[in-house]
């Protein structure tokens, strides 16, 4: 299953931009990320003139042209990644690469802005490899609307296992008050398709959480410190170190969520608490025999010896067969129907 991870969800580290057109700090963030035991390590493939408009977004258009790499400079990162078995991926913002970046993906990546980027997803969609789509900015109507066209341009995309939709808010950073985590669930009623979370809160709260929910796929950006970092994105990424406990986290929340099914524990049945803990029936005062009992003359106390707690109403009406002392152990045996 392409969607699935080695510590359970498939972790996503995001570089990004974070890089920020350095390739030698791409590298170095790469090497921290491959160290991080993550199973996906995913960039930005873009220029500034294939991105943004220079006439009406002229500061975003030099901001991405500041952050480019070069066709060989991602080939380079993708293959480092690929050496210590890790995936590389890539949210592809520009049309002209899908030729040479293809053979390196297992999947696509389509950011929250390109939801509604129908040309670049109708080009990504024939290529026909699983995609894992990011819903920031959007409503339910158009995460519908895209799931659709998908299937439209490529029926393989109606497979469970192509196609997973992640729950995203595109604020940088996030609050809490807006991560909106209950979409997991109803992303898992509405669609067929793996379900995951994409991250950008400060901490791993957000991720954990998301995780014990049913999140299978974690997505969340990367760094290798917030100190002394200008670039927005820095601050909503994760170190090294926290990935890690992130990682320790999951490992921690899968074994506590434990089997679905509902049984009485070995360990459990090893302990007396199966009867120290529940309750039996007992005689809540003297009963003299040929008394008709009423649940007055009964009392349920631990611990459960003689007859069970769940026998009371078995008991009552019936009619004592023999004087039986408070708090004696009652049996069915000393009972007769009138």
């Amino acid at each position: 299953m392409i969607f699935k991870g080695k510590h359970g969800p498939l972790l996503i580290a995001e570089i990004g931009g974070n890089h920020e057109g350095n390739f030698d700090y791409a590298l170095k963030l790469t090497k921290l990320a491959i160290e991080s035991n993550v199973d996906v390590i995913k960039y930005q493939i873009y220029t500034g003139n294939s991105l943004v408009n220079p006439l009406e977004s002229p500061d975003r258009h030099i901001h991405f042209q500041k952050f480019e790499l070069t066709k060989n400079e991602h080939i380079q990162l993708a293959e480092l990644c690929q050496k210590h078995g890790v995936q590389y991926s890539a949210s592809v913002w520009d049309t002209s690469v899908l030729d040479w970046i293809d053979p390196y993906l297992n999947f696509y990546k389509i950011g929250s802005g390109d939801l509604t980027a129908y040309y670049l997803l109708s080009e990504i969609a024939t290529r026909g490899k699983p995609i894992v789509l990011s819903t920031g900015l959007s409503n339910m109507n158009e995460v519908i609307d895209t799931v659709n066209f998908l299937k439209k341009e490529n029926t393989v995309y109606k497979n469970r296992d192509y196609l997973s939709i992640l729950q995203c808010t595109s604020l940088y950073p996030n609050e809490n008050s807006n991560v909106n985590l209950n979409v997991i669930k109803t992303f898992q009623d509405q669609f067929d398709h793996p379900v995951g979370y994409s991250d950008h809160t400060r901490g791993s709260l957000a991720l954990k959480t998301a995780f014990a929910m049913g999140a299978e796929i974690l997505e969340f950006h990367f760094t290798d410190s917030r100190e002394g970092k200008s670039f927005r994105d820095h601050h909503i990424s994760l170190t090294k170190k926290e990935v890690l406990d992130l990682i320790k986290s999951i490992n921690n929340i899968t074994i506590l969520q434990g089997d679905p099914q509902k049984i009485l524990l070995d360990e459990e049945r090893n302990t007396d608490h199966v009867s120290s803990f529940r309750r039996g029936i007992y005689a809540n005062c003297f009963i003299k025999s040929g008394t008709v009992i009423t649940k007055n003359h009964l009392i349920s106390l631990r611990p459960n010896h003689g007859l069970d707690a769940r026998d009371v109403f078995q008991i009552i009406g019936k009619k004592a067969n023999l004087d039986i002392k408070q708090f004696s152990k009652l049996s069915h045996d000393m009972f007769d129907e009138i």
